[in-house]
């Protein structure tokens, strides 16, 4: 602790951010006290602004600070193949290959009995209700390959068998334990071409 009060909330507050330990959130804090009032205010700003629009799109539930996220907006995706991912970096990881041409479903989260993660805790009822029109052919399961993205993407394929899509599973170019939003554009681009259905 500093023993400037002012500091010392500060440094919490960057130090509750994921992946920032305690060093880190107190160089963040000397950073940010070297901002002059406009940069401050354009800081604060950026923060309430991201917080008050952003919002989850209705139809694939991504990240979106317009009606519809631009992928579902996109008359041009091919709304027949959805791919089925984690969080919305995953999807950020997936356009930067540029092969995919599809559009998402996501989850945000994965099942984690340890962590007190339900299915009913995904946006499940929300991919089930965009099969209900019967124009999507395959759903592609692209979670990591970790423990909970292998237990979502079962309990995922064991979902939709009774519905008669296709679903099929990324191919192992991801390494175990892998998340995808670290994988490497030709990684992933593999992984997407040689997908597999499920077992």
């Amino acid at each position: 602790m500093s023993g400037i009060e002012s500091l010392d909330i500060l440094t919490e507050q960057f130090a509750r951010l994921p992946g920032i330990g305690r060093k880190t959130a107190q160089r963040l804090a000397f950073s940010v006290l070297k901002y002059s009032p406009e940069e401050i205010e354009a800081f604060t700003s950026a923060i309430k602004d991201a917080k008050e629009k952003i919002h989850h799109c209705p139809t694939c539930q991504n990240l979106t600070d317009r009606e519809l996220c631009p992928i579902c907006a996109d008359a041009g995706r091919d709304k027949s193949v959805i791919c089925v991912v984690e969080d919305a970096r995953a999807v950020m990881a997936f356009e930067k290959v540029r092969s995919f041409r599809g559009v998402y479903h996501v989850l945000h989260g994965l099942i984690s009995p340890m962590s007190g993660i339900t299915p009913d805790a995904l946006c499940l009822r929300e991919l089930l209700l965009r099969l209900e029109d019967a124009t999507v052919r395959e759903v592609i399961v692209a979670t990591g390959a970790t423990i909970e993205g292998e237990a979502t993407a079962m309990y995922i394929a064991r979902l939709l068998s009774p519905l008669g899509v296709k679903v099929t599973r990324l191919a192992h170019g991801i390494p175990y334990g892998g998340e995808l939003e670290y994988a490497d554009e030709i990684t992933l681009s593999r992984a997407l071409e040689g997908r597999r259905d499920f077992e």
